[in-house]
């Protein structure tokens, strides 16, 4: 990583903490006017260094390999369209799959954060799906939580022993339960209650399973379809991507 890469990544870093000290952060698709102005700022600053992480990312895979252009917009596309298919759900917020998954567990989720408030801002624009105040707590849920569990879980899955289709299926399903966990977190941070943040945020939460639970078993098998289907027509830029990853671990 090049000087002014780090010192970007530092400094973006170093604000996010900021913001999470400095000020109670309390949003998946929550619509315009739904959280607080200092909610608002603070969750745009603490997706900060995940975004400057990400475009490094994409700069250098990019550069490296500019035969994956095509596997990084289709793993945008992915999440657009996955994530535009909304069930009305928690007033001010909607329930649907995120379609992130793929794209952290072929690119990383750092990628991802990138991917992601990009859908998330042409959704808010084009779709009123979302909001532009909320755009910074509508990417760490869906863009930035999810896909980092994803991965996490995609990884263990692997280190296990575990068949690949499982994994997928895994990594994207719970990444997409995630989601709506921290969904639920920051609503009820933002709109507490007479009970408190956890009880509210647990309430939230109960509301929000009985369309996500099915949402993201969904979103798992629909992953492991996709995932099959690039086996068949994106063998060389795949190869290329585990090259590249081989190559990274053995740094």
């Amino acid at each position: 990583m090049r000087k002014r890469e780090k010192l970007a990544l530092s400094l973006s870093l170093f604000m996010a903490l900021g913001a999470g000290v400095t000020r109670q952060a309390g949003a998946m698709h929550i619509m315009e006017g739904f959280l607080p102005p200092s909610h608002c700022v603070a969750w745009g600053v603490i997706c900060l260094p995940f975004l400057v992480w990400g475009v490094i990312r994409i700069k250098n895979i990019t550069r490296d390999h500019r035969k994956t252009l095509l596997l990084l917009a289709m793993c945008g596309a992915y999440a657009f369209v996955l994530s535009a298919l909304k069930i009305p759900s928690v007033t001010g917020s909607s329930s649907h799959p995120t379609g992130t998954g793929l794209g952290a567990m072929l690119f990383g989720p750092s990628v991802m954060a990138v991917l992601g408030i990009i859908v998330l801002l042409f959704q808010a624009l084009l779709l009123a799906h979302g909001g532009l105040t909320t755009l910074g707590a509508n990417t760490f849920s869906m863009a930035i939580a999810g896909p980092f569990l994803t991965y996490g879980v995609w990884k263990l899955c692997q280190k296990m022993g575990m068949k690949r289709e499982i994994s997928v299926f895994l990594g994207a399903m719970l990444g997409d339960l995630f989601t709506y966990c921290i969904t639920s977190f920051q609503l009820g941070l933002s709109h507490p209650g007479t009970g408190g943040v956890w009880s509210s945020a647990m309430e939230f939460m109960g509301i929000f399973a009985l369309t996500q639970v099915p949402l993201a078993i969904i979103e798992g098998i629909v992953t492991v379809v996709v995932v099959m289907g690039l086996d068949h027509y994106a063998q060389p830029e795949l190869r290329d991507l585990a090259r590249r990853r081989c190559e990274e671990g053995a740094r």
